[in-house]
């Protein structure tokens, strides 16, 4: 028998494509997947030879997933339901539970399960934290300098831990996760791409943060190769970070957007940050409004040596990607590009001309 794989969060984006790529993949007889809800769309179907595919609607929380486990001889088990919201429910403690309550249950089980060989979790750069004293750039090895106050950064901090202890009770279980960036793509779902849909971007005063990104086809790719078996020469179990080369300033992501900027004082920021999510208009957390804020980048030597992928998407192209997926912005990305040029051009002019020259005095002769 081929390799069986579990997949929680196929109800969202993410685990929707995922569980289509890996039915492709030669050696898998079987993907199950698992969500709270029925994805809003009948589940992609590839094209050519696929492994069949079932569905369990089943809450993570619940003991359920130990049955389906057993049931269908799970060996590979994909832990995508790791997010920052909740699929029909906006409730911090509901988000929080299903997060850390649904990944302790699901890895009670898998130590149960003796089939169970590999474990791979999504998790997110987040659990860095992102404050004014960071580093540079995050290493895998490094501690953030102040751990996550809350939030789905603390969320992941938590589930992270419990994968530690599982992974030291089942040493025979290959673990690996993977901290992304912030994911994108024409079809990303996340908070972060909420605030980026906004007409005008609210920003903080005085502050222009370096930001990653995975493109949505990276961040599948990097999933299927974890899910299998490492090519030689590579190892893929551990921690990754998983970030496209180069960063992109907030100030570049608005101009390739078209989306005017509003900088304000921290307190505004933070106050029309509470009204967003208490009128759903968007979901701006504290912990996304320091991002927002201070950034944060991290290093992907380990993903490119040690994992063996090179994202095909850097942060700048997996951005443009996203960008062109979205409605056009009050201020078309040319023509706001031509004005910056040009204001440029006449700062510089006037920085060579316009001052007035200051005389120099001779060199006496020695």
């Amino acid at each position: 028998m081929g390799v069986v794989v579990l997949v929680t969060g196929v109800a969202r984006h993410l685990g929707a494509r995922f569980a289509a790529e890996i039915r492709r993949r030669p050696g898998v007889d079987l993907v199950v997947g698992v969500d709270v809800q029925p994805p809003r769309l009948p589940p992609e179907e590839p094209e050519g030879p696929a492994a069949p595919y079932r569905f369990h609607q089943l809450d993570l929380r619940r003991p359920a997933v130990a049955r389906v486990i057993a049931e269908h001889r799970v060996d590979t088990v994909v832990h995508l339901s790791v997010s920052a919201t909740g699929l029909g429910s906006t409730n911090r403690s509901a988000v929080k539970e299903s997060n850390v309550i649904g990944t302790m249950q699901l890895l009670g089980a898998c130590q149960k399960a003796p089939g169970v060989r590999r474990l791979v979790v999504k998790s997110t750069t987040g659990v860095y934290g992102s404050a004014p004293r960071d580093p540079a750039v995050f290493s895998e090895r490094m501690q953030p300098k102040d751990q996550p106050g809350g939030g789905f950064a603390k969320d992941a901090a938590e589930v992270e831990g419990y994968v530690r202890g599982f992974a030291r009770r089942r040493p025979d279980v290959a673990v690996t996760v993977l901290r992304f960036a912030n994911i994108v793509g024409p079809g990303a779902d996340t908070p972060l791409s909420e605030y980026f849909a906004l007409p005008v971007l609210p920003t903080v005063l005085g502050y222009d943060p370096r930001l990653q990104f995975v493109h949505e086809d990276d961040a599948v790719a990097v999933l299927c190769r974890a899910a299998g078996e490492p090519e030689p020469g590579t190892a893929n179990t551990g921690t990754f970070n998983v970030a496209g080369e180069g960063v992109l300033l907030l100030s570049q992501c608005a101009r390739r957007l078209g989306r005017p900027m509003l900088p304000l004082l921290l307190p505004a920021v933070s106050w029309m940050a509470v009204l967003a999510r208490q009128t759903r208009l968007v979901d701006v957390s504290p912990e996304q409004l320091r991002l927002l804020t201070h950034g944060r980048v991290v290093d992907t030597t380990r993903l490119r040596e040690t994992f063996g992928y090179r994202p095909v998407f850097g942060t700048p192209e997996a951005f443009a990607d996203f960008a062109a997926a979205q409605r056009p912005g009050l201020l078309p990305p040319e023509r706001l590009a031509a004005v910056t040029d040009r204001m440029t051009a006449l700062l510089g002019r006037e920085g060579t001309s316009g001052l007035p020259s200051v005389p120099t005095r001779p060199r006496p002769r020695s």
